[in-house]
């Protein structure tokens, strides 16, 4: 008797490794993280150390710039705007479909209850085989079920791990939102702030040529000049005036569009930015990083490794149908024509054992289903490799573009300063009667082109800023701080 309950709990125990083995061998490839492209974990190739240091960006890139006003702005765009919103909600509907994913680990239950009259088939059947004719009764049933699938090849795993990658690739998605908004935010603020500056220009420009003009129509009444001269100075009177309702036009479009992006309707729109006639300026040189830590940081990047992983599982997914499907079921409850037998003999039934199921010997249709899982993988590979080749080459497009932009805004300072000293000599030798009225006009025209150009190459350069932030993939965490 001894040698047989030994026998039995060392066969109990084979049986029970033997189980826990088949549940450990979970089909499909388990994941591991892509290697980068060869060379992107080198330094970034456009940086200058002149313009940038090699120190990693802050998430909140926007305080670099030291004002109260663009922080309260990105903050009001990040806690309203309605895209923002919407990427949340779809967020939110990752996670509640992982959480139903997740629940395949745990038995499925179901309770049912139900009093219907009418004549039951089986019934019908067996009073008839005995001679009687078919009755019209009440039938009462009750039934609790419970079910729970052994996961035997793993494809429950593989499918919490698909629904996980999933539910993070919604995240990093969102993620990239936060980064375009808060980019977007600051982009038209400086553009409101720059083409304030613009206007600024264009006005003083229209003062200096109007007064110029003035000056020549005096000296045609007075006999010292011609009517050409005064034709021409008033025609650039009227250009000088033609530039401004242009940059009015732009600055309310931007405002609008900060409007927008802050959630708001055009009648609530933010109307104290048009006060604003400076662009939002660094304190110091750009912070950019590097390659691994740019790869890191940016949120696509993290969303095309997060697919992957999930496509990834899917085939573990895919695989495992191959195999038989294995549940544990059971069933307790009963079916009588009165209530008070639904808890007797009469009306009892249960039941419990297992239950397999097995698409075989015709697999083709799963077969087929794994290698489309499999060519999903590889597309969602070649999908990480493009995306990482795309962050580096936009942040080296941005590093080159800004590069290029300080060169130039500094090459038209140096010129601007040349071109007033000229029309200050041009204008002194034109009222001392030395210099013709065509060549103090040239010197004017000269003037009022380089003094645009200034202020639209520091409208241009706040925009390649932000540009550069935005590749270096800045403003997707939580930001706590506020503006003081």
């Amino acid at each position: 008797m001894i040698g047989l309950t030994g026998g039995l709990l060392r066969a109990g125990a084979i049986a029970a490794v033997a189980v826990l083995f088949l549940m450990s061998c979970r089909v499909g490839p388990n994941y591991r993280p892509p290697p980068l492209p060869e060379g992107a974990s080198a330094a970034l190739v456009g940086a200058n150390s002149a313009l940038e240091t090699p120190t990693p960006p802050p998430d909140a890139w926007w305080h670099l710039y030291n004002d109260p006003r663009l922080d309260d702005l990105v903050q009001e765009a990040l806690e309203a705007n309605r895209d923002l919103a919407a990427a949340d909600a779809n967020l939110a509907a990752a996670h509640a479909a992982a959480a139903e994913v997740h629940a395949g680990r745990y038995p499925s239950t179901a309770a049912s209850a139900a009093a219907v009259r009418g004549r039951d088939p089986a019934t019908d059947e067996i009073l008839e085989l005995t001679g009687q004719r078919p009755q019209t009764i009440w039938l009462y049933e009750d039934l609790f079920q419970v079910a729970y699938e052994v996961d035997l090849f793993g494809r429950v795993h593989r499918a919490i791990e698909a629904a996980n990658a999933n539910a993070e690739s919604v995240a990093a998605a969102r993620d990239s939102v936060r980064i375009l908004v808060a980019a977007n935010s600051a982009r038209s603020y400086g553009a409101i702030c720059a083409l304030g500056e613009e206007l600024g220009v264009a006005r003083r420009s229209l003062e200096v040529v109007s007064q110029e003009a003035e000056i020549t129509k005096r000296r045609y009444e007075a006999g010292a000049g011609s009517e050409l001269d005064t034709t021409r100075a008033q025609a650039l009177v009227a250009q000088a005036r033609s530039s401004i309702p242009e940059l009015e036009g732009e600055r309310q479009a931007a405002l609008f569009e900060l409007t927008a992006l802050l959630g708001r309707t055009p009648a609530n729109a933010p109307r104290d930015l048009e006060k604003c006639i400076t662009p939002p300026r660094l304190a110091s040189l750009i912070p950019v990083g590097d390659g691994p830590t740019l790869i890191r940081r940016r949120p696509d990047v993290r969303q095309a490794e997060r697919r992957l992983a999930a496509a990834t599982a899917q085939i573990g997914v895919t695989t495992a149908d191959l195999f038989p499907a294995i549940h544990l079921i059971g069933f307790y409850g009963g079916a009588a024509a009165q209530p008070s037998e639904l808890t007797t003999n009469l009306g009892l039934a249960w039941g419990l054992g297992p239950s397999i199921s097995w698409t075989f010997p015709n697999q083709a249709g799963p077969r087929a289903r794994v290698r489309q899982a499999e060519a999903s993988q590889a597309a969602a590979l070649g999908a990480f490799d493009s995306v990482v080749l795309t962050a580096l080459k936009e942040t080296e497009q941005a590093l080159a573009h800004y590069s290029a932009a300080l060169d130039r805004r500094q090459a038209l300072v140096e010129a601007q300063g040349q071109i007033h000293r000229s029309f200050d000599i041009a204008r002194d030798e034109y009222r001392a009667g030395s210099l013709t009225n065509l060549d103090l006009l040239t010197t004017e025209q000269s003037l009022v082109a380089l003094d645009a150009a200034v202020a639209s190459s520091d409208a241009s350069l706040i925009q390649l800023q932000i540009d550069l932030f935005k590749a270096l993939g800045g403003g997707w965490q939580k930001d706590t701080r506020r503006s003081p």
